[in-house]
């Protein structure tokens, strides 16, 4: 034995404080973002049914979620709306009075030094639940655009700190910033949705935000998951309209996606950690098959592993506890 020669990797995995010392990736409570589903009436507190833990509030309970993350220190929320209301066009996505518009309102004004993030998307917003505008059964790219940018300009000027378009039209980073800087908001950042794919991890979402289809799908804007070199070139796109933040959605089956965004764009990624990835392990940790806060709090610095500087998650009060323990 004498003669073997070899490395002894497991000096450095003795002990807690030493693997701490040489941890290579954190996890923080500055790194997460919560997701809210603000929802029109009084007094509600829906529970979503496929998304345990995960409600739906109504402006009157909103504060009461705002108090809890400045507890945990969670540091950025962003809102999704669910109207009274749909259309065609989506009016209420972009109506002064909208649903996410007072919603961000009421966050700046009781809680300034959250950061407000505003899903800026049509599909809560319209009868047919697709992302644009729907002209004899197409979902039309350019006229989509401006009803989207008249969205982000009215969410900014309810307060957004950032803007987060998810839609997947084609130039629609471009569009927004231009409607931006003409509306007086060049300060104001754009958190692009730039690399969505068409994924089946989104399901409990749409329970969530009303947001499904009623016809076919959403395969002809967001991304087809088998590929690889095209998430490239969104993400190129979006960095030369503009971007300010890339997003890869999902996050778990897409790691590689994110590292290869990151070592080619100087720019902050967030990773999406959607409602099917939630679910699972929610309903898995139900069943007592897992262990929730070892999976979570693996699966999250995996996504930082992978390149994330901030991840949007439905774990993030979850998270926060564990990680203020």
């Amino acid at each position: 034995m004498k003669d073997l020669q070899f490395k002894r990797h497991r000096r450095l995995r003795r002990t807690d404080s030493m693997r701490a010392l040489v941890r290579e990736t954190h996890l923080r409570t500055e790194d997460l973002i919560y997701p809210i589903f603000v929802v029109e009436g009084e007094d509600i507190k829906n529970p979503v049914a496929s998304m345990p833990g995960v409600h739906q509030v109504s402006l009157d309970h909103l504060n009461e979620e705002m108090d809890e993350l400045v507890r945990l220190d969670i540091k950025s929320v962003i809102v999704f709306g669910v109207p009274a209301e749909k259309d065609d066009v989506g009016s209420q996505a972009y109506h002064e009075e909208g649903i996410v518009q007072r919603a961000i309102r009421q966050i700046k004004e009781g809680f300034p030094s959250l950061t407000v993030i505003a899903d800026t998307c049509l599909c809560q917003y319209t009868d047919h639940g697709h992302c644009g505008i729907v002209r004899d059964g197409d979902i039309v790219n350019d006229e989509s655009l401006t009803y989207i940018t008249k969205t982000a300009i009215t969410q900014a000027e309810a307060g957004a700190d950032i803007i987060a378009p998810s839609n997947m039209m084609d130039g629609f980073v471009a569009a927004i910033r231009e409607g931006l800087d003409e509306a007086g908001f060049s300060h104001i950042p754009v958190m692009s949705y730039a690399v969505k794919y068409a994924s089946s991890f989104y399901g409990p979402f749409r329970d969530a935000a009303h947001s499904s289809p009623q016809f076919g799908d959403r395969r002809a804007y967001q991304m087809d998951p088998a590929n690889r070199l095209e998430a490239l070139r969104e993400a190129v796109s979006d960095v030369e309209e503009g971007a300010d933040f890339l997003i890869v959605k999902p996050a778990l089956a897409y790691l590689d996606i994110m590292r290869e965004v990151k070592d080619r764009f100087n720019l902050p990624l967030v990773a999406y950690n959607v409602s099917g990835e939630y679910s699972m392990i929610k309903a898995a940790a139900q069943n007592g098959w897992v262990n929730e806060e070892e999976i979570v709090l693996e699966k999250l610095t995996s996504m930082k592993r992978a390149g994330a500087d901030l991840i949007i998650t439905y774990f993030a009060k979850d998270a926060a506890r564990w990680l203020n323990q």
